[in-house]
């Protein structure tokens, strides 16, 4: 009697922790929802300058993992005068066209206070 009680909690266990190992790498690999949201987030509408852009910065970013951290990243810079934001996950990217310049150290503050880190920016002029 005493070791089904056992096998039964070793069953239990054992289901857990596949369920909490699925769940991670679908995390991890992009395809679960994380960060408060569901796989069925709704993505930003692109913002379009009515200016004419002066220079792009290709910010590498560490730490997204879903349309949600995309959709994080692109609503903080588009909330910006003069910028427009597109970002993505799987290339661990964003994408700013600057009308206006804004400094390395505005871009770092702005992923750094959502959670991300910044692995490198590359400017362009245009």
């Amino acid at each position: 009697m005493e070791y089904m009680g056992i096998a039964i909690l070793v069953a239990v266990l054992l289901v857990v922790i596949f369920i909490a190992l699925r769940s991670t790498v679908k995390h991890m690999r992009g395809q679960g929802g994380c960060c408060g949201g569901s796989n069925d987030a709704v993505k930003t509408e692109e913002k379009i300058l009515d200016v004419p852009v002066i220079m792009k910065k290709i910010v590498m970013i560490e730490g997204m993992h879903c349309v949600n951290c995309e959709t994080s990243v692109m609503r903080a810079f588009n909330r910006m005068d003069g910028v427009a934001a597109k970002a993505c996950h799987k290339e661990g990217k964003a994408t700013l066209s600057l009308a206006r310049e804004i400094t390395d150290t505005e871009i770092r503050l702005t992923i750094g206070n959502l959670g991300f880190t910044v692995k490198d920016i590359q400017t362009k002029m245009l």
